[in-house]
């Protein structure tokens, strides 16, 4: 698998402009940056990463470690082993033969399996993280800390709007490698920040650049800043980034329906002539619950022709009606749910019993550092607890809480318990199905691409080990994330991410944010709120 002519190497030089090769074509001028790291890290004979790992024909195996393959028809092993030869996995089971000359990574005593898949990230906003931390999505008139700043006034239209190339640019690099750091190797982001060519441009390098899987989500310009190219622009972004399908990232299109009947008319005409799946965030409040009503009906848009289809990927689906729920299921469309964030910005309950009711299932997304991480263990645990809280109490609400009925059976139609398999399903093997990538990643299967991450067993927080499902689950996090694997490339390595200069990446974020701020007229105040 090639990663395209416009994929750079991990360790590049900036000078004068945000990327080399785009200093003609976009005339940004970002003078004396160096995002990366400007040479390879040399590695001691036998302690470094594989070989040229990635590289065609290049073999290695990764050996005795606990392997969770995600794929039922694979099954796991313990002790298992992984063979990887170029960009694809070749085998998985024990005692492999990996041939003369493969280089061998050794898994004692780690958990290998599928890297986890984000299906909704906005990754502009990470020079803003926390700041938002007991926001809602919208003033409620309320005065309180939660309701003033909110993520509508202040992210998309005080901030958002002042972002330059160079600042979207920045923001994406190290959204994706704090990401990639986590061990998730795709992501789908959501960048409303498509004011102009430009930034569109930048945000698509700054993808490839990160060296990891993504999508990118082709969104409006957050508050409208005026000569933006949305969504016309597609009709450029396609070809001129997106003309192979052999490559780490790919293309999909934004088509929000709050912007009116007009504007999402054109971008789903748009996205369905080129191809693409069309992405919409789909929430209680801006009036959409009518609109996805008549989606559903088959009656959307200017002339009342627009359907629901297959290619939709719908966010958060919160304060839906059964018509629409239905239309949804009928239409085979996904969704895509951010549990920490719904719950904690108000866009309704995050409709996991819904979608199971409906014998459906989520993918599992971040949404946005502002408020929340986006580490995906707290993802996975989010989805988990909450719906066991809701279905617990429902069980519970079933006896009289005296007995002999204070502990009830759960009555036929109750909701079954998510498990800590259903949850990793769900970062995983429903990630890559709902970016259509479900036949190069999402699980540990011969012939698929080697997204691959190790996740150390040995340590403190999760010794001794008596589960994987159940450490991975409900014990680790991002400190247990040892080697990252994408594409059969290793992009981390023994706890660090390979080439990349974090302290200088770090400056050049911070200075971004100072920027916005100054910009937006925001004062900073460390301790606010």
């Amino acid at each position: 698998m090639k990663e395209s002519r416009k994929t750079t190497p991990l360790r590049c030089t900036v000078h004068g402009a945000i990327f080399s090769r785009l200093q003609q074509r976009l005339a940004v001028a970002a003078a004396g940056m160096n995002f990366l790291s400007a040479s390879p890290a040399t590695a001691q004979p036998g302690l470094g990463p594989p070989e040229d790992s990635g590289a065609p024909r290049r073999r290695y195996v990764i050996r005795g470690g606990y392997v969770m393959s995600m794929d039922p028809a694979v099954g796991d092993f313990a002790p298992g082993d992984v063979l990887v030869e170029g960009t694809k996995i070749l085998a998985v089971g024990p005692n492999l033969k990996p041939g003369h000359g493969a280089g061998v990574i050794d898994a004692t005593g780690r958990i290998v399996m599928p890297g986890f898949i984000d299906t909704h990230h906005h990754q502009f906003e990470t020079a803003l993280r926390s700041f938002l931390a007991n926001g809602i999505l919208i003033n409620d008139g309320s005065g309180s800390p939660s309701a003033n700043p909110t993520y509508y006034e202040y992210i998309l239209l005080k901030f958002a709007p002042v972002c330059r190339p160079e600042d979207v640019y920045i923001n994406e690099l190290f959204g994706g490698l704090a990401q990639l750091d986590d061990g998730v190797t795709t992501v789908h982001d959501i960048s409303q920040i498509h004011h102009s060519p430009q930034h569109s441009d930048v945000a698509i390098q700054a993808l490839f650049d990160t060296g990891r899987r993504a999508a990118l989500g082709y969104f409006e310009s957050a508050g409208g800043v005026a000569g933006n190219q949305y969504p016309q622009d597609a009709l450029r972004i396609k070809p001129q980034w997106f003309s192979s399908s052999d490559q780490l990232v790919h293309m999909i299109m934004g088509g929000e329906v709050y912007l009116g009947e007009p504007t999402y008319t054109q971008a789903w005409h748009i996205g369905r002539q080129l191809g693409l799946q069309i992405a919409a965030h789909i929430l209680s409040p801006f009036g959409i619950r009518p609109i996805l009503d008549d989606l559903a009906l088959g009656t959307g848009g200017v002339n009342n022709d627009i359907a629901l289809g297959p290619d939709n990927l719908f966010i958060h689906m919160t304060g839906m009606s059964d018509l629409g729920w239905q239309g949804v299921k009928n239409a085979g469309a996904q969704v895509s749910i951010a549990f920490p964030i719904e719950m904690s910005m108000r866009h309704g309950i995050p409709p996991i019993l819904k979608m199971q009711s409906l014998g459906m299932e989520p993918s599992l997304s971040s949404d946005v550092e502002v408020t929340m991480t986006a580490d995906f263990f707290t993802q996975m645990r989010s989805a988990m607890t909450m719906q066991r809280v809701v279905v617990n109490q429902m069980i519970l609400e079933q006896g009289t809480f005296t007995p002999p009925n204070q502990w009830p059976t759960p009555t036929p139609g109750t909701p079954k318990l998510l498990n800590v398999r259903d949850v990793l399903r769900f970062a995983t093997v429903n990630g890559a199905k709902h970016l259509r990538l479900d036949g190069k990643t999402g699980s540990l299967t011969p012939g698929k691409e080697a997204d691959i991450i190790l996740l150390d067993a040995t340590a403190l927080n999760v010794a001794p080990l008596n589960s994987v499902p159940g450490a991975v689950v409900s014990l680790m996090d991002r400190t247990n994330v040892e080697t990252v694997i994408v594409a059969g490339k290793v992009r981390k390595w023994k706890g660090k991410l390979v080439g990349v200069d974090l302290n200088h990446l770090r400056r050049q974020l911070e200075a971004s944010r100072d920027y916005i701020f100054a910009a937006a007229g925001i004062a900073q105040n460390v301790f606010g709120q």
